[in-house]
């Protein structure tokens, strides 16, 4: 059986949404069981001969400032569903709740793995293909150094690796052109680190890439900082709901409108399911000593289960394991990223 821990009380919408989500999962995953965390009447009433409830009398509301989930929220359900990780109850813990809290509870109780420096948020953004490219950083860094990009690099190629069985997964490097020479310093840096990191055999490093490439599949997974990883991830959640307001305004406006838009929506309506964002829904807290992943806060059941099933995914693979070896394997490479340590700040790749 494979276990998740499950944050039901996180989120704009809790266990509303949840435990419907984790019903659907249930019925479809027969190796899967689920420690429901948190309390009140719904998740009292839950009954599944593959759920428990594990209880937690608090809630960390997505306003709350990290410093509340870490010091005075000690039994939230979002600590507790993490601790249940730590103790080795679940194999990876999921939630929707505020993304900082979430990401320092997770940094605070699992630790990073050696070699690492900061936990990465990872996810899959569609691509022109019919697959989906991995893009890392999502958020959690604003501020990185080259050192990071490579960490980043081999976390996500580890990912890759252990959720599609492909050994070399491409990695790009998300830049303003594809040439060497462009970019920032830091960027160029980052270039070399990963150059050399596909020297040694660590990394299938393809070069630098476009913002377009990630949509084209140029390569399995493209990493960049945080700041410019959330823009690129809000801006293509926000091209779906675009999409969906267009269809809805013209279908609303005159018959010589709808006739247009009823020309046109077999093809609009397809695109919008591939670019829908809650068939993506569920980021990695990579580089962590246990797996935790992140729901969009907004999700409905559909979305929320779609995490469930990448938390499931990844536990099933041995993500972690994999993760971890491919670090020891590179880690001569990684060995001076701790002198290139800033403070971590995070921005919500969800609200």
């Amino acid at each position: 059986m494979t276990t998740l821990a499950v944050d039901c009380m996180g989120g704009d919408h809790g266990p509303r949404v949840t435990l419907e989500a984790c019903r659907r999962f249930l019925a479809h995953q027969a190796d899967a069981q689920l420690l429901l965390v948190g309390a009140g009447d719904g998740l009292r009433a839950f009954q599944h001969p593959r759920a428990r409830v594990v209880a937690a009398s608090e809630v960390v509301a997505m306003d709350d400032a990290v410093e509340v989930a870490l010091r005075r929220k000690k039994d939230s359900s979002m600590r507790v569903a993490i601790q249940q990780v730590k103790d080795g109850h679940a194999q990876a813990a999921v939630s929707a709740g505020n993304t900082g809290a979430l990401m320092a509870l997770a940094r605070y109780l699992l630790k990073t793995v050696d070699g690492i420096d900061r936990p990465a948020i990872a996810s899959h953004l569609p691509n022109a293909k019919g697959g989906a490219t991995m893009v890392l950083d999502l958020g959690a860094n604003v501020d990185c150094t080259e050192q990071h990009l490579l960490q980043f690099a081999v976390m996500g190629s580890a990912l890759v690796s252990a959720l599609t069985h492909v050994d070399a997964p491409s990695v790009g490097l998300l830049n303003i052109g594809e040439e060497i020479i462009k970019g920032s310093e830091m960027i160029k840096k980052a270039g070399e680190l990963l150059r050399s990191a596909a020297d040694s055999g660590d990394l299938n490093f393809y070069g630098n890439v476009e913002g377009n490439d990630i949509f084209k599949g140029t390569t399995d997974i493209v990493v960049c900082d945080g700041f410019v990883g959330n823009v690129l991830l809000k801006t293509t959640e926000g091209l779906a709901t675009m999409l969906g307001g267009f269809l809805r305004e013209e279908f609303s406006r005159n018959i010589f409108s709808r006739m247009a838009a009823m020309a046109v929506y077999p093809l609009l309506s397809a695109f919008k399911n591939r670019v829908d964002a809650r068939k993506y829904n569920g980021a990695a807290l990579l580089g962590l000593r246990g797996l935790v992943f992140k729901s969009h806060g907004s999700a409905d059941e559909f979305a929320f289960e779609q995490a469930l099933n990448r938390a499931y995914d990844a536990a099933r693979n041995n993500l972690l394991e994999r993760v971890q070896a491919r670090i020891a394997h590179a880690r001569p490479l990684l060995l001076g990223s701790a002198d290139a340590v800033r403070p971590m700040e995070t921005c919500s790749p969800s609200s």
